[in-house]
């Protein structure tokens, strides 16, 4: 199964992003390195939010990221949810049960 997490950031998520993007990026890391997350990035035009892409058995993994990271955390995440998708073509798609 894949679930989304999505992000929606604030109008200075950019300028205030810095003294906390070392941290975020070493997480996003950590959950790559576990094979919990596929694919993450920023929204752009606007930069008004983000997805990341994670994969497992539950939502569980999306939800410990979002509350330990320091952008969700200082405040920079505004509000995040989570997506259960079932994915039904390109690498690693699960097929759903019906």
């Amino acid at each position: 199964m894949h679930v989304l997490l999505f992000y929606d950031v604030g109008e200075d998520y950019v300028e205030r992003r810095g003294p906390f993007r070392a941290e975020h990026l070493g997480l996003i890391q950590q959950a790559a390195d576990r094979g919990e997350l596929v694919m993450a990035g920023a929204l752009a035009d606007p930069a008004d939010g983000a997805v990341l892409v994670f994969r497992g058995p539950t939502a569980d993994a999306a939800e410990a990221f979002a509350k330990a990271d320091p952008y969700v955390t200082n405040g920079l995440v505004k509000k995040w949810r989570v997506r259960n998708w079932n994915t039904v073509l390109g690498d690693g798609a699960t097929m759903p049960t019906l």
